[in-house]
């Protein structure tokens, strides 16, 4: 293969091998969770009923064969050795495949994207558009507007089953390691004590949720490393005392042996060897916790072999034991050594408990990536861990989530079932990134359409393989995640597709600057004190919200400000780049445009952090805004709006000085902090609420001659911060024409609005204080 076939967009940083040793370890308890306890259920699931352990070993030497080639092929080579290069600024999963493939070719849905977004540090490209050429490849997906939708789809399938895997995996998994207690107990004893101890493990689970995992986080990669190492002693003691020839299986032609026996029961118990592959998607997924060279070593050096010898192990005692219990199937514990086979089952049961925890949280990140992504309707966002990035709990997802799995465990009551839902999951979730990946190599990483090609047979047919063995267990429990699929994906459809029809309508009606000039005459329109914030997901005009606000109240405030909080397809924004400011009108009307963009990962600041930052930027693009003009003449023509003279200010100005020619003749300084106007410039409170905190921010302004306007209109910003400030947003109400289809009356008019009215409201969302809140109600007619 190509030596450069993964080379990423961007050479990557040698980090110190102490700190790769470090992010390595803590990676086993992050990353390796759900792949690590793998080997409780993937024998037991694939022995369940399709196929018989014989005499002749050909069933346990094929699945040893099936497990370990497939261990190569997938995690190995084509997640650790390719998919793991094509990072998004450090970041992994499907979001980040998707964010890649919108920057790179012009196919992403998402409303009020800019030509300034592409300037961001972030959003970097491999080849600048005007030398890297078009292939036919993008030409065609930019042209065909469905192709579009399809791209979107497929990410949210992969969505919607990580979901589904965040059900299924943690009942699957405590549900296996409890099992362990079937050997110490009878069958009756054994039905009436796994199903209550696997519940209330999984209640006792998702009830700390919401206390983070940054308290106890350390003990995962302790325990996940005492399981590995477990897994490998009892592996390599098994293969010793047992069948020391064991390694043969590892040969493909006993794959061949394996499905020329077994045939048709052969094929449908792959579904349950496709489980060794759970939790091989953490490790890009959770990529921006760590970095490439780390997981790389903790897989390879650790995990790998761990995993191996335990599926050998378990392989060399099956293959001298033939006539074993029914009621004990195949599983893990069964060779197990009796001696230490009660301190195993508490280690496995702590192991699941944190493989658990990060497909959990693996959920929670990938619902919060598509509501960034206008994809899933709000909910409440709590971030745990003011050190640790990325740590987010949702509270009405994490009881959803509870309810699922005590209902999934109950209802099912055997790994086999369970084993067939969450392996068509998974395996879904493997294709939709090899699909996406395949348009990675072609798009961003300017590969011959051939590697593509190569890369979709080679690993697309062996998952495809795999998918299709799950998809016949339809009515044996695969029909659970595809239930939950069509579900989610029925409401995260109708919430994009009636959330961009809604962005249209604004767009529609929007109003001209002149006619917001124009009020003051007409209606004889009051300035009263303080700021007015109006949120619109409008980049440029009017939004029909405030014109229906002042319309009605013909009043507002002294200083307004149009606010867009959007979202653009990179990971991250850095601080320094998250605002864009320009005027609204003449400098006179005192009314400006702010917006603030946020990646998919980012997080979202506090009211009070945002209203400060808001306004510390309002006063450097003031400070900047009267530097960068160059007369009265130019002053007087720029009385309108003018998209491009929007400009990038940093979220913290009060933390670096803006030092412009110290040769500027009266140079002085302005500065802030308790709302005090002093002769050498403004002062502003640090919060309009509470105790005013001491900040200051000092940056060169013109000679006085030059600055006497802009003072003055710093001092109005002043008193209007001190007076209050109030966020003005929309309250929306959605309606279908009366010759719109019966589909669309119930999508749009039935399913959205009860969404809208069930999940959390735009000012949960903003983080809008509820005293300051000024709703406007809003029809819009789709």
């Amino acid at each position: 293969m190509d030596p450069e076939f993964g080379v990423g967009m961007a050479p990557r940083k040698r980090e110190p091998w102490r700190t790769t040793l470090l992010l390595a370890y803590q990676s086993l308890g992050v990353v390796y969770g759900d792949l690590s306890i793998s080997p409780l259920y993937v024998y037991k699931s694939t022995f369940a009923e399709d196929i018989k352990h014989s005499e002749t070993n050909e069933e346990i030497f094929g699945a040893l064969s099936f497990v370990f080639w497939t261990l190569t092929l997938i995690p190995l080579l084509k997640y650790v050795s390719i998919v793991l290069r094509a990072d998004d600024n450090g970041e992994g999963g499907t979001f980040a495949l998707y964010s890649l493939i919108c920057r790179h070719a012009n196919v992403s849905l998402l409303p009020n994207r800019q030509v300034a977004d592409e300037e961001l540090s972030t959003y970097k490209l491999e080849c600048p558009p005007e030398v890297s050429e078009k292939s036919r490849i993008k030409v065609w997906l930019e042209k065909h507007k469905k192709l579009h939708t399809a791209l979107l789809v497929m990410v949210m399938i992969g969505t919607c089953m990580v979901i589904g895997d965040g059900v299924l995996t943690p009942a699957l998994s405590v549900f296996s390691a409890v099992s362990g207690l079937e050997l110490s107990l009878s069958k009756d004893q054994h039905e009436y004590a796994v199903i209550p101890i696997t519940c209330s493990i999984l209640v006792f689970l998702f009830a700390l949720q919401h206390y983070g995992t940054h308290r106890v986080g350390f003990l995962f990669a302790p325990i996940i490393l005492s399981w590995l190492l477990c897994m490998s002693a009892i592996g390599l003691y098994n293969i010793i005392h047992w069948n020391p020839q064991v390694y043969q299986a590892l040969n493909p032609y006993y794959m061949l042996k394996f499905l020329k026996k077994t045939r048709k029961s052969g094929w449908m118990s792959l579904g349950g060897i496709l489980l060794c592959m759970t939790g091989s998607e953490a490790m890009f997924a959770d990529l921006g916790h760590f970095s490439y060279s780390s997981i790389q070593l903790a897989f390879t050096s650790l995990v790998y072999p761990s995993l191996i010898l335990g599926y050998m192990g378990q392989a060399a005692y099956l293959s001298k034991h033939h006539n074993l219990d029914a009621s004990y199937q195949i599983g893990f514990y069964i060779a197990v050594p009796e001696s230490v086979r009660w301190p195993v089952l508490v280690l496995a049961i702590l192991a699941s408990v944190v493989g658990s925890q990060a497909i959990i949280s693996g959920t929670f990140s990938i619902i919060n990536q598509s509501q960034s992504l206008s994809c899933f309707p709000r909910v409440k966002v709590v971030h745990t861990s003011d050190k640790i990035h990325g740590q987010i709990y949702i509270p009405e997802v994490n009881w959803m989530l509870m309810i699922l799995c005590i209902a999934v465990t109950v209802g099912f009551r055997n790994t086999k079932r369970m084993g067939n839902a969450s392996g068509l999951a998974v395996i879904t979730v493997m294709l939709v990134t090899t699909c996406l990946m395949s348009l990675v190599i072609m798009l961003c990483w300017h590969r011959s359409p051939a590697w593509a090609l190569v890369f979709l047979l080679l690993f697309g047919s062996i998952e495809a393989l795999y998918f299709s063995a799950s998809l016949i267990k339809f009515l044996e429990g695969a029909w659970l995640p595809i239930l939950l699929a069509l579900i989610l994906l029925a409401v995260m459809f109708v919430w994009h597709h009636t959330t961009i029809k809604k962005y249209e309508f604004d767009l529609h009606n929007k109003v001209t600057l002149e006619w917001l000039l124009a009020l003051g005459d007409k209606l004889g329109m009051v300035r009263v004190p303080g700021i007015g914030l109006v949120y619109t997901d409008l980049t440029s005009g009017v939004p029909a919200n405030f014109c229906r606000f002042v319309t009605n109240l013909p009043a507002f405030h002294r200083v307004l400000v149009f606010v867009c909080v959007k979202s653009v397809p990179v990971p991250h924004v850095l601080p320094a780049e998250r605002y864009l400011v320009g005027r609204v009108g003449p400098p006179g009307h005192r009314s400006y445009r702010c917006i603030v963009r946020y990646g998919y990962r980012d997080v979202h600041q506090d009211v009070d952090s945002f209203e400060t930052e808001l306004v510390e930027s309002l006063v450097t693009f003031i400070k900047l805004d009267a530097l960068f003009r160059c007369s009265d003449a130019e002053r007087r023509d720029s009385s309108y709006e003018r998209e491009n003279a929007l400009t990038v200010i940093g979220s913290n100005p009060l933390r670096r000085h803006l030092d412009y020619d110290d040769s500027h003749e009266g140079a002085s300084s302005v500065e802030m902090s308790a709302g005090i106007y002093s002769p050498n410039g403004i002062e502003l409170a640090a919060s309009a609420q509470g105790p005013a905190i001491k900040k200051q921010v000092r940056f060169a302004a013109a000679s006085p001659r030059v600055d006497e306007r802009v003072l003055e209109e710093l001092h109005e910003l002043c008193e209007a911060r001190e007076a209050g400030t109030a966020f003005i947003l929309g309250h929306s109400h959605v309606q279908t024409k009366p010759e719109s289809s019966l589909l669309k009356k119930l999508a749009v008019g039935v399913g959205y609005n009860f969404l809208r009215r069930n999940c959390r409201g735009p000012d949960v969302a903003l983080r809008v204080p509820p005293a300051s809140l000024l709703e406007v109600g809003m029809v819009y007619v789709l």
